[in-house]
């Protein structure tokens, strides 16, 4: 084991107390999906039903929060009404729900100036939408720095996120946030209340404090353990979303559209993904690429699925025009209408995109290096440039007014979105897209059972993931060993293991090899 590895699991472990979050509700094995990755085999159309049922679940919880929800919406009246502004903020999937929630605001008040009353931001700045920024959402003192650039002020309301209840980024922020605001800040999570101050004493700060108010909106376990892009970032973006876009109406509006919303999704046949998921596995397999050909009103939920595969299930992350020889991700998003990638950025988010550029962390979360990220009309030629015999295909998934069109080689599916409000489409897109690619990912074997494999151990909350899935499967080869030596054998590991390669996996080998 080289210096530098026995140096950062030496640092991990000395508040590795922190960061011991197994026992919470969304790290925990959902029982309904213990054989997920067979079916996603075996039997599409089971576990198609599945996961439509453990969907069909969060929107009934999201039912029996319409008193909160409505509370929530009372307070961002009264604040937009006095003149101030609503800040949304997040790391990982809620990061990126945050986004989205600003960019759909922008698409319905594109011609309003009260569309520059709805903010976002999230760790590493919109950078982090592709590429998450390793460790960003370790410090609390980031979430603090941020809230102050994005000109957060007295009388403003941020809402934060945290799927879990305990990410130190969202925590600093929505703490920093009572600081400067006589307007109490939204704190919105996950994981029970008890559980949450048990497990993590930063949890309990917030939970205590009655400068903070929190909304509760525990849903269970995930589809895949700990994959918290699913169903609970998918309850936290209904909850926030609906408080907002109906922030100008009246209670019963917002149960009405709830119960709409419920109605829809539970008489929906989603079946007809099953053969787009074949179609995108066989590509992968085969050794071809897949562009997800959107426009500017889908692309910010089709962005979200495409670049969260990357922590979730270890490939390759998009790549960014800028390196010098990239390895090429399996997909990449496309923007036909958009002629250089800072148009396409500008169709994304119907802004200008914010980036970082804090001297200490070299331009990682930079205005360049985003630019690089170049999703428009040019990323054909760009990659095929890069590797001339490549074969890409393209997944069309565009909008018109009633619905939305799904289009993969020679299948065809056109989904009705009966709803005046864009943010329901939104979620049933992202409900469908998370069925869709975790199921891909189940065909390429990415996860083994329910249980995340392939999980990118980017900061420390994933690392004592990635420790808890060694300890779990060697257990079940009979081998047990204490947490600290199972914690440098994996920094040994992530030193000599490729990005697109289990980390989890390759520890358990290593640790065999070792002790047979």
């Amino acid at each position: 084991m080289t210096d530098n590895a026995v140096k950062r699991a030496d640092k991990f472990l000395s508040i590795a107390d922190q960061f011991k979050l197994g026992r919470l509700v969304t790290e925990q094995p959902h029982p309904a999906t213990n054989n997920l990755s067979s079916l996603a085999a075996d039997n599409l159309p089971e576990a198609i039903s599945i996961l439509k049922e453990l969907d069909r679940q969060t929107i009934e919880v999201l039912s029996e929060k319409k008193k909160q929800i409505c509370y929530l919406k009372n307070i961002i009246h009264d604040t937009i009404k006095s003149g101030n502004n609503i800040y949304f903020c997040g790391c990982g999937a809620t990061g990126r729900l945050s986004i989205t929630i600003e960019t759909l605001w922008r698409q319905v008040n594109s011609k309003d100036n009260i569309k520059d009353r709805v903010f976002s931001f999230m760790a590493g700045g919109d950078v982090a939408l592709i590429r998450s920024i390793e460790n960003f959402e370790d410090f609390p003192n980031y979430g603090a720095r941020q809230i102050h650039e994005a000109g957060f002020k007295d009388g403003d309301l941020l809402i934060g996120s945290s799927e879990g209840g305990e990410t130190p980024f969202v925590i600093g922020a929505v703490e920093e946030a009572v600081q400067i605001s006589n307007n109490k800040p939204f704190f919105l999570y996950c994981n029970p209340d008890d559980l949450l101050c048990e497990v993590a004493e930063r949890s309990r700060l917030v939970i205590e404090n009655p400068g903070i108010e929190k909304i509760n909106l525990t849903v269970g376990p995930m589809a895949v353990t700990g994959s918290t892009r699913m169903q609970a970032s998918t309850i936290l973006l209904a909850a926030a979303g609906i408080a907002l876009f109906y922030y100008n109406e009246n209670d019963k509006s917002i149960e009405e559209a709830i119960d709409h919303f419920y109605e829809y999704w539970d008489s929906l046949d989603i079946q007809f993904i099953e053969r787009f998921i074949v179609q995108e596995s066989q590509y992968y397999k085969d050794g071809d690429y897949l562009l997800y050909e959107t426009d500017g009103q889908l692309g910010i939920t089709v962005i979200t699925d495409t670049t969260e595969r990357s922590p979730t299930f270890s490939l390759l992350p998009f790549e960014n025009a800028n390196e010098t020889d990239p390895d090429l991700s399996l997909c990449y998003l496309f923007m036909p209408d958009a002629l250089d990638s800072e148009r396409a950025w500008e169709n994304l988010l119907g802004r200008t995109a914010r980036t970082i550029e804090w001297p200490e962390i070299d331009g990682i979360a930079s205005r360049e290096q985003l630019i690089g990220f170049d999703f428009s009309a040019k990323v054909i030629n760009r990659r095929k440039l890069l590797y001339k015999s490549i074969r890409q295909h393209r997944f069309k998934i565009q909008s018109d007014q009633e619905g939305i069109n799904f289009i993969l080689g020679n299948y065809r599916h056109y989904l009705p979105a009966p709803f005046t409000v864009p943010l329901f489409s939104h979620l049933i897109l992202k409900m469908i897209l998370n069925s869709l690619s975790t199921l891909v990912m189940g065909r390429l074997r990415r996860y083994e059972s329910n249980v995340m494999t392939y999980v990118r151990a980017s900061n420390n909350k994933l690392i004592d993931r990635a420790i808890r899935y060694v300890d779990l499967i060697l257990k079940n080869k009979n081998i047990e060993l204490p947490f600290n030596t199972l914690a440098h054998y994996l920094y040994e590991m992530i030193e000599r293991t490729p990005s697109d390669q289990s980390i989890v996996l390759a520890t358990v080998m290593e640790i065999e090899k070792r002790n047979t």
